[in-house]
């Protein structure tokens, strides 16, 4: 291997009317935070992994972060030569082919639209458990929580709608709030395990959490799997590429640090909750299957106390629980509109989708799509199963993630392979550690289908039984999942017979590849965008 590796020629995008120069690093990277809503993702997860793996959550954590990190490496290698807003869609079309490219866009798609209904259903719930109205606040499928659910998700388009740069200065404001309030906890709480204040069933950090041989196979994998959801979403920097600073390093380089941002983050709160809390099945314990959807909300309450500056924190808690969620909210509705915007400019979905706003520069039909679509799917799962539906799309969303994080890991070691031995950096970061990401992801997103399928596992909080024979009993996380594919399969029939430009590589003809001379095949746009 050569000391030194090509320069890499960098591809212009088609012109698409956002605002360029909008961003910086600083607000690049709270938007990639932001997106994963790390009080939101806590507060519905944690309680669920520690079912699983007990006190090793915090090895979990960790473990889950790997397949993560080696992603992020590979949309920044990625990025650096080709930023376009459609990330996943346009590099894997470009490498794989058309087909690739679609079915990368709609993976991207599906799990952000299933994820709206889950984020509007806890902000409504939060909102009322801010003001002490508890009765509302404890009943998810509540016509109230559906109402102030739809409010918000209407409010956050419109955010989303009225410009990028309003977009990420709201986001500074919420992620700061989130950020301050988990350390408050996570100190206050540390701190009253040490003085021996923590309540009957606390524990002592041990470094036997950390020991990644201490239960099987199956329940580890079952929370990696879990835990890769509160992992998702910092490719949201990524996705403002063409908006930002500096566009082939600066998204790159923040979508790496949200990564390393949230597990510092995670590591911390989830060692304070569980040595505060406990692992026990009853009481504040963190696997008591009464509050498994929401740790955070009981833990506030214990940690700082109910009354005088200690109620006031509590609810500080739930409001960062509140702003997370509402911070997630708008931040899914910005890469999906830009995924959206960018298979329009390309001709892979209806142009109407490519309209610009002429003042704000935004997508205006892809957020306006985007947030109706949300809108619509959240009242319908309300009304199924008593909302219980809402849970079992979240889980299936681990299927898309898988698919679309794992796509853009195998893209970028097939578009650098003729330079993968000119250098080491280009041999692990351009080569093995985004196909070994792609490869961890992959498997989890079968891990999901598989356990999805078979009820006996417990994973989906709804099941159905097929009226005809064989009679099988299918889980509500396979259900989801097999609907939005099929969807996506009718909409990738329907449209390939109806525009054919795109899947003939009309429209996006390049083939993102870089030579031995570091120089892109194919760079000419061609009539992408006309």
């Amino acid at each position: 291997m050569s000391a030194v590796a090509p320069t890499v020629a960098v591809r212009t995008p088609p012109e698409k009317g956002l605002k360029t120069g909008a961003l910086g690093l600083a607000s690049s990277v709270v938007i990639g935070v932001a997106s994963t809503a790390p009080a939101y993702s806590l507060a519905a997860t944690l309680g669920l992994v520690v079912s699983f793996v007990g006190i090793h959550t915090p090895i979990v954590v960790i473990l889950a972060f790997v397949p993560i990190l080696f992603t992020s490496i590979g949309y920044a290698e990625l990025n650096r030569v080709d930023p376009d807003c459609g990330t996943t869609f346009t590099w894997a079309g470009r490498a794989f082919g058309p087909s690739a490219g679609w079915w990368g866009g709609w993976a991207i798609i599906a799990a952000d639209v299933l994820v709206m209904a889950s984020l509007a259903q806890v902000a409504g719930q939060y909102l009322f458990l801010l003001f002490n109205a508890d009765g509302i606040g404890s009943d998810p499928a509540s016509a109230w929580v559906l109402l102030v659910g739809i409010l918000w998700i209407i409010l956050m388009s419109y955010i989303c709608y009225r410009g990028i740069e309003i977009s990420a200065n709201i986001q500074k404001a919420l992620l700061a709030i989130e950020v301050v309030v988990l350390l408050v906890f996570s100190i206050v709480a540390l701190v009253k395990v040490g003085a021996g204040t923590a309540p009957v069933g606390s524990l002592g950090v041990s470094w036997s959490w950390f020991n990644p041989f201490g239960g099987d196979f199956a329940s580890f994998f079952n929370g990696i799997t879990l835990m890769l959801f509160i992992y998702w979403g910092w490719d949201s920097a990524v996705a403002v590429n063409e908006e930002t600073e500096n566009p082939t390093e600066t998204p790159g380089r923040a979508a790496i640090l949200s990564t390393v941002l949230l597990l510092v983050t995670y590591i911390l709160v989830t060692m304070a909750a569980q040595s505060f809390a406990g692992v026990g099945d009853s009481g504040i314990g963190l696997a008591n299957p009464d509050h498994s959807g929401d740790v955070l909300s009981i833990l506030g309450k214990a940690v700082f106390g109910g009354s005088g500056f200690g109620s006031v924190l509590s609810h500080l808690l739930i409001l960062m629980v509140l702003t997370s969620a509402a911070a997630c909210t708008q931040t899914t509705i910005l890469p999906t509109a830009r995924t959206t915007l960018s298979m329009a400019v390309h001709k892979a979905i209806p142009a109407s989708f490519a309209r610009m706003h002429p003042k704000y520069l935004t997508p205006t039909v892809s957020t306006v799509v985007m947030g109706g679509i949300s809108v619509v799917l959240y009242v319908a799962m309300n009304y199924m199963s008593s909302g219980q539906v809402i849970s079992d799309a979240v889980t299936a969303i681990g299927l898309f993630i898988a698919i679309y994080y794992g796509l853009t890991g195998f893209t970028c070691t097939w578009a650098f392979r003729r330079t993968l031995l000119h250098s080491m950096r280009s041999f692990w970061l351009r080569g093995v550690l985004p196909t070994l990401g792609g490869l961890i992801l992959w498997f989890a997103g079968a891990w999901t289908v598989w356990s999805g399928w078979d009820v006996a596992t417990d994973d989906s909080y709804t099941t159905w039984l097929m009226p005809f024979a064989p009679h099988w009993r299918i889980g509500g996380v396979f259900l989801v999942a097999f609907a939005s594919v099929l969807v996506g399969l009718v909409a990738f029939v329907v449209w390939r017979i109806v525009k054919p430009s795109y899947f003939t590589g009309e429209t996006l003809r390049q083939d993102l590849a870089v030579t031995e001379t570091g120089e892109i095949v194919h760079i000419d746009p061609g009539p992408a965008g006309a």
